[in-house]
C-alpha cells in the first residue's frame, strides 16, 4: 500500500468516526472523543487536509461534517474505476433467474422509482407496498424487458423500406418465442389492472417515470400518484396471485317430509 493510500484510509477512518458521532471533540494526547464515549486517534496532518478539503468545520476543539464529507466518503468506499457515480447508488445484492436458473446479481436500489416506494413505512411500521404488489411491480417491468418493449434510445439504423418478399411475415418474425410471450403477460397484466389504473402502472414500473413526473404529467393532485400505484399494484397481485376460490355447498330448504329427486 503506498503513502497516499494510508492517507485517504485515515482520512475515511475520521469521517466515519465524526458522520456516526454527528459531533467530536479533540482531546489533548487522546486524539478524538465522542459523545457516546468513542475515542479515535488522529494526526495532525490528517485533520489538516480534512479542513483544508471542506469536510470539516472546527469550532475549537470541536468538529462537526460537512455536507461534502458523506459524499467523499461515499466515493471512498465505492469503486475506484467509478466512484463519483458510485456515490449515488444504493448497491445490493439479488436474486434472479437467468434461463431458468437462480443466479446472484447486484441491483440499485435507488435506479428504480418503484424502489424508493417499497422502502416508505406506514404509521403502524408496517411497509406501504405488501410485498405482493411489489414483487408484482418488479414482474410487469421484467416482462416489460424482455418483450423489447422500451423506446429506444439511440438512432435506429434498420432501413425504412423492408426487404422482405411478399407474403412474409412482418417485423414480429425477428422476435424470440420469450419475448412474444413476455408480450402477451404484459398485455393481461394490463387488462387485468384496468384502463383507469393500468397507466401509472405503466408509467413507474416499465418507464421509470417518477412520481412527481407522472402527477405532472397527467395533471393530479399531489401525492395522488402514490395511491392510485398502490391500488394498481395491488390488483396486479391478484391478477399473478389469484386467492383461492371458496366452494361452499348448496343447501335446499323443504318442508317436513320432503325428499329430493333422484336423478335417473
Amino acid at each position: 500500500m503506498s503513502e497516499g493510500d494510508g492517507k485517504d484510509d485515515a482520512l475515511a477512518r475520521l469521517l466515519r468516526f465524526v458522520l456516526t458521532a454527528g459531533e467530536a471533540k479533540l482531546v489533548d494526547g487522546e486524539g478524538l472523543r465522542a459523545a457516546d464515549g468513542r475515542r479515535q486517534p488522529l494526526a495532525p496532518a490528517v485533520l489538516a487536509r480534512a479542513l483544508s478539503l471542506g469536510l470539516l468545520r472546527r469550532d475549537g476543539a470541536r468538529l462537526s461534517p460537512l455536507p461534502e464529507a458523506r459524499a467523499h466518503l461515499k466515493r471512498r468506499l465505492c469503486d475506484a474505476q467509478t466512484p463519483f457515480a458510485g456515490q449515488h447508488r444504493d448497491i445490493t445484492e439479488v436474486t434472479v433467474l437467468c434461463d431458468g436458473a437462480r443466479e446472484r446479481a447486484v441491483a440499485n436500489r435507488l435506479e428504480s422509482p418503484l424502489a424508493s416506494l417499497g422502502r416508505l413505512k406506514e404509521k403502524s411500521g408496517e411497509a406501504y407496498l405488501p410485498d405482493g404488489a411489489f414483487a408484482a411491480g418488479e414482474r410487469l417491468h421484467a416482462d416489460f424487458t424482455r418483450g423489447g418493449l422500451q423506446p429506444k434510445m439511440t438512432m435506429s439504423w434498420e432501413p425504412r423500406i423492408a426487404s422482405r418478399q411478399k407474403g412474409e411475415a412482418g417485423a414480429g418474425r425477428e422476435l424470440t418465442d420469450t419475448a412474444l410471450a413476455a408480450r402477451l403477460r404484459v398485455a393481461r397484466a394490463i387488462e387485468a389492472i384496468g384502463p383507469e389504473l393500468s397507466g401509472v402502472a405503466l408509467d413507474v414500473c416499465c418507464f421509470m417515470k417518477g412520481l412527481e413526473t407522472v402527477e405532472r404529467e397527467r395533471q393530479w393532485p399531489a401525492r395522488s400518484a402514490k395511491l392510485m400505484l398502490r391500488a394498481a399494484l395491488l390488483a396486479l397481485a391478484r391478477h399473478y396471485a389469484p386467492p383461492a376460490k371458496t366452494t361452499r355447498r348448496s343447501h335446499v330448504w323443504g318442508a317436513d317430509g320432503y325428499r329430493p329427486d333422484l336423478l335417473r
